[in-house]
């Protein structure tokens, strides 16, 4: 099978990753990916949001399966002009991927799902924000109704900047909408579920850290570091999740004439009230991929292509290492306000040549390579370094061992991913 990914992040490089262990893959080819990726794939350029050059290059290199990473060219339509080509495609098509491309839709579709989450106000007015903040009071939850790479949500206390967030998301034109939420208590978890339209097989679960510093201190990110599996998550979970949001979800897409092929992300809030959705993503999220790919065993290849199929009814039980996962990013200075880009990175081949390198990967999400052939920064989320170990203690000084190595000016970390997990300190 040759496959071709499309995307240049961590989560792509992930992806890479795991396709090239599966047997059944002969290349991978990475479109545009990254220094990473291009160490395991063949990288070629592609305007990742233009359904007809997805559609040549795909054509071009004769691929089995397209693979797509990243939200913005599912909700520009690349799935569509995929199957319309006759291209196998992993990743929904526009209609399906305004789960994530609207947060009104989403609240839409999981209303008539019946599917549990926050209550919500849609906003389309200064005067509606102001009644729904006050409706619902502190903390305040704010969301753009728009993409807005995994940095459109503010959770404050503070009215006043809340107001700020709610109408800068009004600004954005004149068919701008913001959702406010009620606050869900509990710890968080996310869930990858694979679907074919019809059948819905789960992933493991993970959890992220969205926050910048220690703590959960700090603006929201992309995700700071994320750890696989979830030894407090109640027993039962990932079969409720799926019976009560994922499949009620998948059917409802289907009675819209709308089928969800692809993955769908349900990052969960598990309240005293029970599991209640926070939001859907309609692709693999950053940095939970890097930790769960880390542990699947099954072949990933034929897992999705099964799903582009619609056969996923006849898939295997997935295998799972039972090792735990801990990912760690390492950001650039001033990320996430104003990243420095272009500073030299270096410490990589101590890392894959050491003590470290047979529990320990490096995934590239934010590098280049500059003019004279240094290995440099070019975003906010640089690298992700994920780490195995037989428990969790054992998976985060891997991961921090490692980071210690990485040589990046002004590059900063979460010191504390998977911490509380490790003590014993997360209930649900």
């Amino acid at each position: 099978m040759k496959v071709l990914v499309i995307g240049s992040g961590a989560r792509e490089h992930a992806l890479v990753r795991a396709l090239t262990l599966d047997p059944t893959v002969a290349a991978v080819i990475a479109a545009p990916g990254n220094p990473g990726t291009d160490a395991l794939a063949l990288n070629v350029p592609v305007d990742a949001t233009d359904p007809a050059s997805v559609v040549a290059l795909a054509e071009q290199h004769e691929v089995d399966l397209v693979v797509v990473g990243p939200e913005a060219p599912l909700v520009a339509g690349v799935a569509d002009a995929l199957r319309e080509a006759g291209i196998r495609c992993f990743g929904p098509g526009a209609e399906a991927a305004r789960l994530e491309g609207s947060k009104a839709y989403a609240k839409e579709v999981m209303a008539a799902a019946e599917v549990p989450t926050a209550m919500a106000h849609v906003c389309t007015s200064e005067e509606q924000l102001a009644a729904a903040l006050d409706a619902f009071g502190a903390p305040f939850v704010v969301k753009d109704d728009g993409l807005a790479a995994g940095k459109g949500v503010v959770v404050t206390e503070d009215r006043a900047a809340a107001m700020e967030h709610g109408l800068a998301c009004l600004a954005k034109g004149d068919d701008a909408r913001v959702v406010i939420e009620e606050y869900l208590d509990g710890p968080e978890a996310s869930l990858f579920c694979i679907c074919d339209g019809s059948t819905v097989v789960p992933l493991d679960l993970a959890q992220d850290f969205k926050r910048i510093f220690d703590g959960d201190e700090g603006p929201n990110t992309g995700g700071m570091g994320a750890y696989s599996p979830l030894g407090w998550a109640p027993e039962g979970l990932v079969d409720d999740v799926v019976a009560r949001v994922a499949q009620p979800v998948v059917d409802e897409m289907a009675r819209r004439g709308t089928p969800f092929v692809g993955v769908l992300y349900v990052g969960l809030a598990l309240t005293s009230r029970g599991p209640r959705v926070i939001e859907f993503n309609v692709r693999f999220g950053d940095p939970e991929t890097q930790s769960v790919l880390a542990r699947l065993e099954s072949p990933l290849a034929v897992l999705l292509a099964a799903a582009a199929d619609g056969r996923l009814d006849e898939h295997d039980p997935l295998r799972w290492s039972p090792q735990a996962s801990v990912t760690v990013v390492v950001a650039a200075e001033g990320y996430p306000a104003a990243p420095r880009t272009g500073v030299e990175i270096g410490g990589l081949e101590e890392i894959a040549a050491g003590d470290l390198a047979e529990s320990v990967h490096v995934l590239h999400a934010g590098t280049t390579w500059a003019d004279d052939g240094r290995l440099v920064s070019s975003g906010g989320r640089v690298l992700s370094v994920v780490a195995l170990g037989e428990d969790l203690e054992q998976a985060r000084a891997r991961a921090y061992a490692a980071v210690d190595l990485v040589e990046l000016e002004g590059g900063h970390h979460r010191t504390d991913i998977a911490l509380r997990a490790s003590r014993g300190e997360i209930h649900a």
